[in-house]
């Protein structure tokens, strides 16, 4: 088991966000520090029968069943390849119901300021990624995309 604290000092800081910064596929994106509960290394994953082709199965963690779903899948990549950076994101909206997420690599933890982040451009809402996005942040020389967790894991009905 991976802490959250272990990945890096983290500060608190007023003026700010904190996030996740991982990796998929070649893109780097940002998940809300609010929401991670756990990081987990890869174990077996139990398959579903009918469930969606992004829904990879569930894992049993400490005695809670919690479903995986593959990031790659739901964002239209090619399968995802299992290596010993890939981790599985223990996401909580709600204090009762978790949901693991399959990110290729966990990088770090950054905290932008409201000032570094830029809100998608609302002309490319149709496109299929940006309705997964809250925003790009600036971090350093490179962006990252930050994602709306909610609409991510719920689909086009949570807004």
């Amino acid at each position: 088991m991976e802490d959250i604290n272990d990945i890096q000092n983290i500060e608190v800081v007023s003026d700010g966000k904190q996030y996740i910064v991982v990796s998929i596929g070649t893109e780097q994106y940002g998940i809300d520090i609010q929401y991670v509960d756990n990081i987990i290394r890869n174990q077996r994953i139990t398959r579903i029968p009918k469930a969606q082709p992004y829904f990879k199965g569930v894992i049993n963690l400490r005695g809670e069943i919690i479903p995986v779903m593959s990031l790659r899948l739901k964002f239209g990549l090619e399968p995802d390849e299992f290596t010993n950076a890939t981790r599985i994101i223990i996401i909580k909206l709600e204090p009762q119901s978790a949901i693991g997420i399959i990110v290729d690599e966990v990088r770090e933890v950054v905290t932008l300021s409201e000032d570094a982040i830029e809100k998608p451009n609302a002309a490319d809402a149709s496109d299929t990624m940006t309705q997964y996005l809250s925003g790009i942040g600036k971090h350093g020389d490179g962006l990252i995309s930050l994602l709306n967790i909610a609409t991510v894991i719920v689909g086009k009905e949570a807004v």
